[in-house]
């Protein structure tokens, strides 16, 4: 798929802050010149092409009074499937992924209390009897993502 100048203004719109208002697609189609119809019709096409994955907001857990925790297992390859269905059930679960790497699955834990990250990681080795290797986020880096014109 190839961007057009508005596709690529539309990305980089998207992510800054959306207006806190009822309508918030309409005030972004106003200020890039386009009808919210058009601006909707471009982030679902886009979308199903790939070009973007996700479209959602980001929270800062930590502000809220929670916590983020980076979290790595080294998994038997036959249990793989059985341990990724007990940690999948834990809705403090946000991401999950196999790595072609002796510590083979990889997972955030986003928990309301920087005390339930612990408590959450307990409980994921209770239940299959492999150790929660915990990597706590010490800085927060914002990366900002822009297409070029």
């Amino acid at each position: 798929m190839t961007l057009d100048e508005t596709d690529r203004a539309i990305l980089n719109r998207m992510q800054d802050d959306l207006p806190l208002t009822s309508q918030p697609y309409a005030m972004v189609a106003q200020e890039l010149g386009v009808s919210e119809q058009d601006l909707l019709v471009r982030l679902s096409r886009m979308k199903d092409d790939r070009v973007i994955t996700r479209f959602g907001p980001f929270f800062d857990a930590a502000a809220m009074g929670g916590a983020f925790c980076l979290c790595a297992m080294a998994i038997p390859t036959e249990a793989f499937e059985s341990v990724l269905t007990k940690v999948n059930a834990h809705p403090e679960v946000a991401h999950n992924y196999e790595r072609t790497h002796r510590l083979n699955m990889w997972f955030v834990l986003a928990t309301e209390t920087p005390q339930g990250i612990e408590a959450c990681a307990d409980a994921i080795e209770q239940e299959t009897g492999i150790e929660v290797l915990r990597f706590p986020k010490l800085q927060e880096f914002f990366i900002g993502f822009r297409v070029a014109a």
